[in-house]
């Protein structure tokens, strides 16, 4: 089953400013969608909000027609790969990647450990990467085990903030590559922030330009539109 997500007239201000203007989206289910935008334009405090992380002011966000404060029960089916991959620098590369499953208690650390081995082997790193710390390991190999914690549960919605960030084009597709299995496999329903307009116009379904507090553009990653003169079209041929 594949999950919808929903933003609908958001508003969201900072120190009386705003930042969001009444910004709705929506998002297919099923479907791979690029969020873009410039610098400081609010694509990552956008899967912030969605996830419940940052307050809205206004409006309301569905996750599977879960809205509001109820989108939260859906979280289990959520994964998650935050910008700078957000590894803890303490724990291995293991416990990183089965750490919310070491908080519950049934949970056992040999148990876990194997789950983790099993998920190094879908983003394919070797295994003696498992005992090894984050500053131990490549920025590359950080961005695959956040990738992997990410997957964990064969989750129906991916939101991802810049996965391929600094890579280089080898690394940069086998990112992409990984997260279109997963996608093809399971039906996922895919947000990604991201800089890269090459990886938006060829890795994703839909594109969404992100300006001015509001989602100015969306459409196919194939539209004619994105051929004509547009700041929207301008920026995502860029």
């Amino acid at each position: 089953m594949s999950f919808s997500i929903s933003v609908e007239a958001i508003n969201k201000y900072f120190d009386e400013q705003p930042i969001f203007k009444n910004l709705s989206l929506n998002i297919v289910p099923g479907t791979s969608n690029a969020l873009v935008g410039s610098a400081a334009s609010g694509k990552s405090l956008l899967l912030k909000c969605i996830l419940g992380l940052s307050k809205i002011d206004s409006g309301d966000i569905s996750i599977n027609d879960h809205y509001g404060v109820n989108r939260l029960t859906q979280i289990d089916n959520v994964g998650v790969m935050f910008q700078e991959n957000a590894l803890f620098d303490s724990l291995k590369i293991w416990e990183n990647i089965v750490f919310k499953l070491l908080n519950q208690r049934e949970f056992s650390k040999e148990k876990g450990k194997s789950i983790a081995e099993k998920q190094l082997e879908r983003v394919k790193l070797p295994s003696d990467t498992l005992t090894k710390y984050p500053s131990e390991i490549s920025g590359g190999m950080q961005k695959r085990v956040a990738l992997a914690r990410a997957l964990l549960n064969n989750p129906r919605v991916l939101l991802l903030d810049e996965p391929t960030a600094g890579l280089d084009p080898i690394l940069t597709n086998v990112i992409c590559q990984l997260i279109k299995e997963h996608s093809q496999r399971y039906g996922t329903t895919i947000l990604a922030v991201t800089s890269n307009m090459n990886v938006a116009r060829m890795e994703f379904d839909f594109i969404h330009y992100l300006a001015d507090g509001n989602i100015k553009w969306s459409g196919s990653s194939h539209s004619t539109a994105l051929e004509q003169k547009s700041d929207a079209a301008d920026f995502i041929r860029s």
